[in-house]
């Protein structure tokens, strides 16, 4: 089976019954020309009881008929994190197209590997790291190639959220890849790589569960150039989750939540300030499919905002990250 695309409809194939898998699907109904097509699950009846929501969309009792349905235009991986590689590679290998959630994988190792399969048989892949593709980065991206703000000197970025009140084992469990640095510390660890590229040196620190997971994590991250870029991530409490890119003539805030379609403003060092608000309907993960179906047709493999080696290289951050804390999952060991 090869890669193709229709360039009448966007046909996506849901693989996870989970709840992203639900918001995504849902918020692509703001695309007039993407349809849920198909959905696969460990089991039948979690897919048709998903299916229902989605009028023609088929269910599977397996990921392998998933993938495996030629009326498919594009997998969507959003299992559990340590599935990631092993549900991409599958997809990959059968000729379709994969946008993976982020995390993209457990660690850099299989991150590559995902990434190797993909170039070997020449589909395209992409992590869906939706806050790239958001109007609000697009802004920040401009005003950072203006220069307007001068050298970047920091970045702070924080993801905080208080998981104590909810019981989703990815969260809690080691052996789903759970803890606060994966799941939501990927996004200011993202965003810093955006902002600042590869870090020449990273220091960080951590606390852990009674499972063996980090409940926070703090990183700092130091440049070539002098910038630092200090990072911070909790499952124990809501924080800002705001962003801040500071350089020598003024500094961007993006206000909360920074990854997510919000507003932001610039000041420069005179107090002078230019407010770019939030204009957007829906949640946002529309965009990332929209920039995907049009990377597909076009006939790319990867993403130019987001190419497949820096998504390794986010992975080789993490991992570092986690190495210096000590979290180590099951798989791994």
């Amino acid at each position: 089976m090869t890669e193709h695309y229709t360039g009448l409809e966007f046909r996506w194939g849901i693989l996870s019954t989970g709840g992203i898998a639900t918001a995504f699907a849902r918020d692509l109904s703001y695309l007039n020309n993407h349809v849920v097509a198909a959905v696969g699950s460990r089991n039948r009846e979690s897919a048709e009881d998903w299916a229902v929501e989605f009028p023609g969309c088929r269910a599977y009792g397996s990921y392998e008929e998933l993938v495996n349905d030629p009326n498919i235009d594009a997998i969507y991986v959003s299992t559990p994190h340590t599935f990631h590689a092993a549900n991409t590679i599958l997809a990959l290998s059968a000729g379709k197209p994969v946008l993976c959630e982020k995390p993209f994988a457990l660690n850099a190792h299989e991150a590559q590997s995902m990434v190797d399969t993909a170039r070997a048989h020449n589909v395209a892949l992409m992590e869906a790291m939706w806050t790239r593709y958001l109007p609000h980065i697009y802004t920040v991206r401009k005003i950072l190639a203006s220069g307007v703000i001068g050298k970047i000197i920091a970045v702070e970025a924080d993801h905080g959220q208080r998981l104590a009140d909810y019981a989703n084992p990815r969260h809690w469990e080691p052996e789903l890849g759970g803890g606060a640095l994966l799941d939501l510390g990927i996004y200011p660890v993202s965003f810093a790589h955006m902002v600042l590229g590869i870090p020449q040196k990273i220091t960080a620190s951590g606390l852990f569960t009674d499972k063996g997971v980090d409940s926070h994590a703090t990183a700092i991250f130091d440049y070539e150039s002098g910038a630092q870029a200090i990072l911070s991530t909790t499952m124990s409490a809501k924080t800002s989750n705001s962003a801040t890119i500071s350089g020598e003539l003024g500094r961007i805030e993006i206000d909360s939540v920074f990854y997510t379609p919000t507003s932001v403003k610039v000041i420069m060092h005179d107090e002078t300030v230019t407010h770019y608000p939030r204009e957007y309907q829906g949640g946002g993960l529309r965009e990332q499919a929209q920039y995907f179906s049009e990377m597909v047709q076009r006939g790319d493999k990867e993403s130019a905002l987001l190419s497949l080696d820096e998504t390794v290289a986010i992975m080789k951050s993490l991992d570092e990250i986690r190495k210096q804390i000590g979290l180590i999952y099951p798989s791994e060991r």
